[in-house]
């Protein structure tokens, strides 16, 4: 029980720290990507991240329930392995998430104001594709839980 709080306050303080990261991306990036158009789509790779990141909380919850659900309920060994891939499937989605922010560091307008468009435009493709990821394992995993 110690660890499963110890988890969940590590997932909690991530989020934190990501809505944080975000904030510190817009003030150390906003004056370099002030050009029109590169700003915009700065704000809306924000925007999807933002929309999504709090959803890291479900899917720690969820993975937990899948993973007691396998341990307390009386399962076949077919069950139990579509439970383990949708446990694996909230695990990926959760990486990308976190590689997604690790990785995300857009280059100023004064590198090259096409090559900042293209970084972000090439940013919001992989972010979009991080939100499909947490949303179809979630999907997933309510499904396995009956929410």
């Amino acid at each position: 029980m110690k660890s499963r709080n110890s988890l969940f306050l590590i997932v909690i303080v991530l989020a934190w720290g990501c809505g944080q990261k975000s904030h510190e991306h817009d003030h150390q990036h906003g004056e370099s990507l002030d050009s029109d158009g590169n700003q915009a789509l700065y704000d809306e790779v924000m925007k999807v991240h933002d929309e999504v990141m709090p959803k890291m909380n479900d899917i720690y919850k969820l993975k937990e329930e899948l993973k007691n659900k396998v341990v307390h309920e009386a399962l076949s060994d077919e069950q139990k392995k579509e439970i383990e891939s949708t446990i694996s499937k909230l695990d990926s989605a959760s990486n990308s998430m976190m590689v997604w922010m690790r990785e995300f560091n857009p280059v100023p307008d004064s590198i090259g104001e096409e090559k900042a468009r293209e970084y972000l435009e090439n940013e919001m493709e992989r972010v979009k594709k991080v939100k499909d990821n947490i949303l179809e394992a979630l999907a997933a995993a309510k499904e396995k839980t009956g929410q």
